[in-house]
């Protein structure tokens, strides 16, 4: 079931990335975005086509879960990041390339240790509060960030506090699927709040920069969440010897640094 799980948690990176490439094109088309305005976005064909391709993707995210540990699944979403790159070059160099390949072998490695090491674990009503408040903690931080920058860094602090949101996300879908029909009121609450939270910062992130950087924060913030609080609040690492844990840390500086090239790589390509 974990290779099942894995195979629609890539499927469901590549959705996230064309459906972003799409959103992003339509958000553009809407002139000074505010929640007041959000309606606007229906109009464009571009936009409520990327909504349901990301619909697809929350679909795969939502059966990959419910068949692996969140810190299985979680990673995998990062491997829209070279996929959206790799879309968007208009030339493809040397550093390009290095980047593209070590975060989608960091990735890989991430995966394939946690895919191995982590154990399947209930989440209680404790833990989903415990995560809420963290979580919320951050994406106020993200907030405060973006509300007084602009440009890239703005995008970055609302990818970021997507990411964080999503995060949470990934860890109550997972909690939501395996209680069914039981499911109590508390994770379901968090999962819509944090979700609208995350969709509506994403929205604005497109609208104040490229989707590179956005799906870049993202992507990046939204596994290492999911996949820490998995590991270390809901208990999936419980059984982690000291050299898994350190593979897995070496794995997602691995990770997170091809992303960062590919990050700037984008940046400076957009503000030349």
């Amino acid at each position: 079931m974990v290779g099942v799980a894995i195979l629609c948690a890539v499927l469901a990176a590549g959705c996230s990335a064309l459906g972003a490439l799409w959103q992003h094109a339509g958000v553009r088309e809407v002139a000074d975005l505010q929640l007041r305005s959000a309606h606007r976005l229906v109009r464009s064909r571009r936009w409520v086509l990327g909504f349901f391709v990301l619909m697809a993707c929350a679909a795969l995210q939502v059966t990959a879960l419910a068949l692996a540990p969140v810190s299985v699944v979680a990673p995998l979403n990062a491997l829209a990041i070279p996929i959206i790159a790799v879309a968007r070059a208009r030339r493809f160099t040397g550093l390009l390339a290095v980047a593209v390949c070590v975060a989608t072998a960091g990735i890989v490695a991430f995966v394939s240790i946690t895919a191995g090491a982590a154990v399947p674990t209930e989440i209680s009503t404790k833990v989903v509060l415990q995560a809420g408040q963290l979580v919320l903690a951050g994406v106020l931080v993200c907030t405060v960030v973006a509300t007084f920058q602009t440009g890239a860094v703005r995008a970055l602090a609302l990818a970021a506090g997507a990411g964080i949101a999503y995060g949470l996300v990934a860890v109550l879908v997972r909690d939501v699927t395996t209680a069914l029909p039981l499911v109590e009121w508390v994770p379901l609450l968090g999962l819509a709040v944090a979700f609208l939270v995350g969709a509506w910062f994403i929205q604005l992130g497109y609208a104040a920069g490229p989707p590179d950087l956005v799906v870049a924060g993202q992507t990046v913030i939204n596994p290492i969440v999911a996949a820490w609080i998995g590991i270390k609040l809901v208990g999936e690492g419980a059984g982690m010897s000291g050299w898994t844990q350190t593979g897995l840390v070496a794995s997602a500086i691995a990770a997170v640094s091809g992303t960062v090239v590919l990050a700037h790589h984008h940046r400076v390509r957009v503000e030349a």
